[in-house]
């Protein structure tokens, strides 16, 4: 039998990343619903950086779409779903072109500092993409008091993004490097 001269040989998704990819989002899907007792305090921002910053945005878009929706079959499904995808996509965005030509997976322990903030700062960049979003579709007349109102949240995940980091950095970039260099 001839094989099928139809079918890519490398099709960019063989089943170790599609196997990797499965247990990232499964890793963002427990620890969301592990911590939804502390508001805003999650490891899937974190997860996410360091995502984006060791296999590129591709990855990163796909765990981050995959465990908003599937975590929101849970914890709710509603208009605020399509803005933290839009949230976490900015995120990625920032993350792949400005922050990971930076990024080298031998870091020294100043650098990983610096990572943990730029995690920090994400939360606070998640807060105020979602607060423009949420106004929009939610249709709230004032931006300024919806967004002032949730300071205080984005600041808790700010702190809970740049813990996660310092604690998930160096547990997760060994074994993304070892899984990407087997595919």
């Amino acid at each position: 039998m001839e094989p099928d001269r139809n079918v890519r040989k490398n099709a960019g998704f063989g089943v170790r990343r599609l196997a990797l990819l499965s247990i990232l989002t499964a890793l963002c899907y427990v620890g969301r619903l592990a911590f939804q007792f502390i508001p805003n305090v999650q490891p899937v921002t974190a997860v996410l950086i360091i995502l984006t910053l060791t296999l590129g945005m591709t990855d990163g878009f796909i765990v981050a779409i995959l465990s908003i929706i599937l975590t929101n079959f849970l914890l709710g499904m509603g208009p605020w779903t399509i803005a933290q995808i839009a949230s976490f996509g900015v995120l990625i965005v920032v993350t792949g072109l400005f922050v990971k030509p930076f990024y080298s997976t031998s870091q020294k322990k100043g650098r990983r500092i610096f990572f943990a903030l730029f995690a920090f700062f994400g939360g606070l960049l998640y807060g105020f993409v979602i607060s423009i979003i949420s106004v929009k579709l939610m249709g709230i007349n004032s931006f300024w008091a919806y967004y002032i109102a949730g300071i205080p949240f984005d600041l808790l995940h700010g702190l809970g993004n740049a813990g996660f980091y310092l604690i998930l950095e160096p547990i997760l970039v060994p074994l993304l490097l070892a899984q990407q260099k087997k595919t």
